[in-house]
């Protein structure tokens, strides 16, 4: 397909940019910037992600394997003239086509980004809880950035070790704990951490991300055992072994 017939089907929902920036935060988080070529017109609420090109999706490949097409990533930040997106990306372990962009990006590098979407954001609580591990804090930065220091923040963040953490805004920060070669599916180590939170009644918003299983498993702690209404509860899973597609 030219790109001129892709600019008449999708100049409105895409964008080009340029890498600038391509560097490791920890041994498991890479720091990619895009520069676009003219200010970001699309509406965004922090917490919302992207859609990176990696196959042209009317090509043949594209058409056939529409999965194998756009990779998803929360937008980190989105500079303040609107000309460029900040992304925290997790190298998990693993040969994905997402994962082999997020490697091999360098400076120069042209990319084609799909409009911010998603309603993983926060919304109008007494105070507010963050839950997750290492996919989760991409999207936790953005999203506590956004509530400004005035606001009562609470929540676990889990990660490998100690030099996996991913720095994150908020007075007092978020709670880290380690796996230490626990498992990150159902993880038993950040469900523990949430029992133990010392959390003002139940009529705050939690944000629960991650690992499919074990946002299940805080979601119905914070049901059964803290008596939170499940709608106060929103849960957004990155990921599941053997499974695609569910960010």
């Amino acid at each position: 397909m030219t790109r001129t017939m892709r600019d008449r089907l999708f100049g409105k929902y895409a964008m080009e940019a340029t890498v600038t920036v391509a560097q490791q935060v920890n041994p498991a988080m890479r720091r990619i910037r895009l520069e676009t070529d003219q200010p970001v017109a699309f509406p965004y609420t922090p917490g919302q992600h992207v859609r990176i090109q990696l196959k042209d999706p009317l090509s043949v490949s594209g058409i056939l394997r529409p999965a194998e097409t756009l990779r998803t990533y929360t937008i980190w930040d989105l500079d303040p003239g609107r000309k460029a997106i900040e992304l925290r990306i997790h190298l998990y372990a693993g040969d994905g086509i997402g994962l082999k962009w997020a490697r091999a990006a360098r400076p120069g590098n042209r990319v084609t980004f799909w409009w911010p979407q998603g309603d993983f954001f926060t919304r109008e609580a007494d105070y507010h809880v963050f839950v997750g591990e290492e996919t989760a804090g991409a999207a936790f930065g953005p999203m506590i950035r956004a509530l400004g220091a005035s606001t009562e923040v609470y929540g676990v963040l889990e990660s490998e070790t100690p030099e996996h953490d991913l720095p994150m805004p908020g007075t007092p920060p978020l709670r880290r704990v380690h796996r230490h070669g626990a498992p990150a599916v159902a993880s038993p180590v950040l469900l523990a951490a949430v029992a133990e939170l010392d959390l003002p009644g139940n009529a705050g918003a939690a944000y629960v991300a991650g690992e499919a299983r074990t946002c299940q498993l805080v979601r119905d702690f914070l049901v059964r055992e803290r008596n939170w209404p499940r709608a106060s509860i929103k849960t957004k899973p990155f990921w599941a072994p053997g499974k695609r597609g569910l960010h």
